[in-house]
């Protein structure tokens, strides 16, 4: 095939091979089209170089966490509680997170952020709430009782009304994902004074 018009030898030379008794010109291609081709280059270096070593959560992990989101909102319109419900709650790790929060701002004074107290620093307030020992109860009902009601005797404060139901069943989720269900639960011996008996002759 020949073109209408040319270009002299000089200025396009013909390379030496041929197809169909076709030849092209050795020509430089158009910068337009090396922009694209090398952008195209680098565009896929770095397409790769983000999903394959500077890539943030997989896909298995994001829908992981948008299942614990959907699960923390439907255990926020939970009508009842009781004790499974409370058990998966604190396998929910938004719920553990919100728990955490609340534990941080209004419990760590007294139990410490390790959650082991008088434990850990004798100068503590709070008992330890890791182990299996329990003076209120070890069940979630009774622990969310506990954290409710509060133990004005030994100085926690009464929180249901302060934090309301939500925040008092986050902050119980928090706690029992130190532990594990079916653990035992052991009763600390009672730590009231005991009572003197009476003395013969003397009135009861």
């Amino acid at each position: 095939m020949t073109p209408n018009n040319p270009p002299s030898p000089a200025e396009a030379p013909l390379r030496p091979h041929s197809f169909d008794g076709i030849q092209e010109y050795d020509k430089r291609l158009p910068n337009w089209w090396l922009l694209t081709f090398y952008g195209a280059i680098v565009f896929g270096i770095v397409c790769w170089l983000r999903t394959q070593h500077f890539a943030g959560p997989d896909d298995a992990a994001q829908l992981r966490a948008e299942l614990a989101r959907i699960e923390a909102a439907k255990f926020a319109s939970v009508s009842s509680l009781d004790d499974a419900t409370l058990w998966k709650m604190s396998r929910n790790p938004v719920v553990v997170a919100s728990g955490r929060a609340t534990f941080s701002t209004t419990c760590v004074g007294c139990h410490l952020a390790s959650l082991r107290g008088k434990d850990e620093n004798p100068q503590a307030i709070g008992v330890n709430l890791t182990d299996q020992i329990w003076i209120h109860g070890g069940r979630p009902m009774e622990i969310n009782s506990t954290i409710n009601t509060g133990v004005p005797a030994k100085g926690m404060p009464t929180w249901g009304p302060i934090l309301g139901p939500k925040k008092i069943t986050e902050l119980v989720a928090y706690v029992l994902s130190y532990h594990q269900e079916g653990e035992p639960v052991i009763a600390a011996p009672s730590t009231a004074p005991a009572v003197p008996a009476p003395v013969a002759g003397t009135p009861k």
